[in-house]
């Protein structure tokens, strides 16, 4: 097993193993609220994949993998990520001003 030490490095790495064997790849977390620590793992049988962290604003990162890995997981191996991993443009967009009740 190995822990990669960096988010980047983690998350190419993981796409990486998910595109070359999509049906045996599994991707599993673990939160221990003792330890405050959470650990991302990746793993296909032969290769296994881990992060570990205990900072509170990976949490955010970790959503937009879990984006990510919907994506591949929906679309196809080969599907394009860059607008799963783009929540911001979302939140980005101005909201509309309806005709409700004014609070």
């Amino acid at each position: 097993m190995v822990y990669i030490t960096t988010w980047d490095d983690f998350v190419d790495k993981s796409i990486q193993l998910f595109r070359a064997n999509p049906q045996k790849t599994r991707y599993n977390m673990k939160y221990r609220n003792c330890d405050g620590k959470l650990v991302l793992k990746v793993t296909d049988d032969k290769e296994c994949l881990k992060f570990k962290t205990d900072q509170a604003q990976d949490a955010r990162k970790m959503e937009k993998l879990n984006n990510i890995f919907f994506t591949l997981m929906a679309r196809g191996p080969e599907a394009d990520i860059t607008e799963a991993s783009g929540k911001e443009q979302m939140d980005a967009q101005p909201l509309k001003k309806g005709r409700g009740r004014k609070q």
